[in-house]
């Protein structure tokens, strides 16, 4: 497996970094992965590698970069509230923002990895990931983690073009476990699974991480991307 930083170029002429990992062997297709508030730190680039590991191109694209550049934050109270402010500066960038990133990222991938892509995000990457399934060309399936705001108002309203795969913990105090339910019965063709867990259970950085969670929402988003991805 290696690993590298490239240039991508969006549809309004935007250039931008994104975490590209590659398998050791040919690609089975190509993941994007899309980070939380925190930038495309650490933890983004091992579960970019988890999936080059599992022999697909991942690619992981900086969605902060058109508000700040190098955004690299890690768990503590204070990175929290500069990824919150980080979050909120991007989504309040005029239509269609940090989208056409994501669709530089998911043309890239295709591209480079020869096949099908996926889209894979947490946190505020599992509601761009959510946008994604709903909006993008390209995408072939569609995973999102804990996708803050994807449960209420107009996000439920989208409706998916492709397949998707949805992660929540019932435990998590940002997205009520009753707006996941109301959630799955508007979207019966949605795949919702609760885990026993708290917010940002995949990140092992997080001391909400909660291993029996992460590991069966991989082994499910695994068998997701294998069934529509290649």
């Amino acid at each position: 497996m290696a690993s590298s930083t490239i240039q991508l170029t969006a549809a309004d002429g935007f250039n931008f970094p994104a975490y590209v990992a590659q398998p050791a062997g040919k690609a089975k297709g190509a993941i994007v992965v899309l980070q939380e508030i925190f930038g495309v730190n650490s933890h983004i680039r091992s579960v970019a590698d988890g999936y080059a590991a599992q022999g697909y191109l991942a690619v992981a694209p900086a969605t902060f970069h058109r508000v700040q550049p190098g955004v690299e934050l890690g768990y503590t109270g204070p990175d929290m509230q500069a990824g919150m402010a980080l979050k909120s500066a991007v989504e309040a960038l005029p239509a269609p923002g940090v989208l056409q990133d994501i669709q530089a990222a998911v043309d890239h991938a295709a591209q480079a990895g020869g096949g099908k892509v996926g889209v894979v995000g947490y946190c505020w990457g599992g509601l761009l990931t959510w946008r994604a399934a709903c909006t993008l060309q390209g995408i072939a399936a569609a995973v999102p983690y804990y996708g803050g705001g994807m449960t209420v108002g107009a996000e439920v309203d989208r409706k998916p073009l492709v397949p998707v795969l949805a992660h929540f913990g019932e435990k998590d105090a940002h997205i009520l476990v009753d707006s996941v339910h109301a959630f799955a019965k508007a979207h019966p063709e949605v795949e919702v699974h609760v885990y026993a867990a708290d917010h940002g259970f995949n990140c092992d950085q997080r001391g909400s991480y909660d291993a029996p969670a992460a590991q069966l929402a991989l082994q499910r988003t695994l068998a997701f991307f294998g069934k529509h991805v290649g």
